[in-house]
């Protein structure tokens, strides 16, 4: 079968990150393209600046183009932001024969996506729980079972439409076709976890530069899905004022603080073996050694990230600054599942992703909050340039790779499902097809 091609970007408050990858059957995605560009424009998930945002995703994909050596038609697109909500719904219908069929599980799903929503809000995601055929429930693909009643158990991701909307202005004006929309969260999930924690229980946390997206799951069944909107750039601006420096410089301390660390320990290995070597049986002079160890191992040499007039910074203060801030940000997390009628104390614990996933003992203090196992979560390996994209700030840009390769075999059941947000003609359907007939 001849190669598809699919173009996701992931459209974040600090980055546009853009990805176009080669898809055969059968076989993992191959990564083609790859590119990263400042954000601009885009605050906390949203657009606040549509020229900007519109310059940035452009530069973004162009750069991934010129490395792919092919231009792009079509992309899948992330969505984010504090306005995403969720919820659980059923659909029930009668079996038209003998056999369930596709067109059985279609009017089962548009029966769960009838819900009551305001009119300002779009349904982005109607994810099957689970089904149930006369009474037997945990079925995952009902499809050629034999019975009289289907029910769906889906999970419902609604966002604002004007968020939306901006969104795919953004993407319409530089001449691209959106083949869908995807949760931050929904496609994280994607790429970093497996199915023994989702069949277990986890609660995943993609930690952007302004949102951190929430994702449980519960015996292989997606449960809750939210944002809170706070990130890195929370953590950054605490440590600009904190220890006193610009935010720029602030960002490259919390970028580099690991490294530092890690540099830091092994110097001071170093020097205190040479010092044991020459003043071996001294042992007055070996407790001036033992103080200055302890001394310099709560100092981060900063020198080489060339900060004006900063050479060092304090470890335990930035220990304790980053901790304050990923706290408010873990118990914030933890109100808002709670609130929602889930439980935050999950079996296989907490996978922590994105950007800020990489700050310094994030694992450690998402232990001690959520009082359950973490771990930073990487994204599955992909094909061909996998080095650019190893990172956990590109699980979404990976999800939105596999969600496009798993979903265009469904693409022709999705797009006779009804227009998202109401009923098919409504106002932001007219929208969005106005701006599809436009594209060439």
């Amino acid at each position: 079968m001849a190669n598809r091609i699919i173009t996701a970007i992931d459209i974040g408050s600090t980055k546009i990150a853009s990805v176009i990858a080669s898809i055969v059957d059968g076989e993992q995605p191959t990564v083609i393209g790859v590119a990263s560009y400042p954000s601009k424009g885009i605050k906390k998930g949203v657009v606040v600046n549509i020229d900007e945002a519109i310059n940035s995703i452009a530069a973004s994909l162009e750069a991934a183009e010129r490395m792919a050596g092919m231009s792009s038609n079509s992309v899948y697109i992330s969505v984010n932001g504090k306005h995403i909500t969720s919820l659980n719904n059923k659909g029930v219908v009668a079996i038209a024969k003998e056999e369930i069929g596709a067109e059985d599980i279609l009017r089962a799903l548009e029966s769960a996506r009838t819900i009551s929503i305001p009119p300002s809000r779009e349904i982005l995601h109607v994810i099957p729980r689970e089904y149930i055929v006369d009474a037997q429930g945990d079925i995952k693909d009902p499809t050629g079972m034999t019975g009289t009643r289907l029910e769906v158990d889906t999970h419902i991701v609604s966002a604002t439409s004007s968020a939306v909307y901006n969104l795919m202005r953004c993407v319409y004006t530089i001449g691209l076709k959106i083949e869908d929309e995807v949760f931050c969260g929904w496609a994280s999930s994607i790429s970093v976890l497996t199915e023994t924690e989702k069949e277990l229980g986890v609660i995943l946390l993609d930690m952007g530069g302004g949102t951190t997206t929430i994702n449980t799951f519960i015996d292989d069944a997606i449960t809750y899905s939210g944002s809170v909107p706070l990130g890195g750039v929370n953590v950054t601006s605490d440590l600009a004022i904190g220890l006193r420096v610009s935010l720029e410089d602030a960002e490259k301390i919390k970028i580099n603080a690991e490294e530092l660390m890690r540099m830091s320990q092994k110097s001071n290995v170093s020097e205190m073996t040479k010092r044991r070597e020459k003043l071996l049986g001294k042992e007055d002079e070996e407790d001036e050694e033992s103080k200055e160890v302890k001394k310099n191992k709560d100092i981060i040499d900063v020198s080489n990230l060339e900060i004006g007039g900063v050479k060092t910074v304090s470890r335990k203060l930035f220990e304790e600054i980053v901790e304050a801030r990923l706290s408010e940000i873990f118990d914030y997390v933890i109100r808002q599942v709670e609130d929602s009628g889930n439980d935050a104390k999950l079996p296989a614990g907490v996978v922590i992703t994105g950007g800020s996933a990489l700050i310094p003992g994030i694992s450690n203090i998402a232990k001690k909050i959520f009082g359950i196992p973490a771990r930073i979560g990487y994204p599955k390996v992909m094909s061909g340039l996998v080095d650019e994209i190893s990172s956990p700030s590109y699980s979404v840009v990976q999800g939105l790779i596999m969600y496009g390769a798993k979903n265009d075999g469904v693409k022709n059941m999705r797009s006779q499902m009804p227009t998202k947000g109401g009923a098919p003609g409504g106002v932001f359907g007219k929208i969005k097809g106005f701006f599809k007939n436009l594209m060439p």
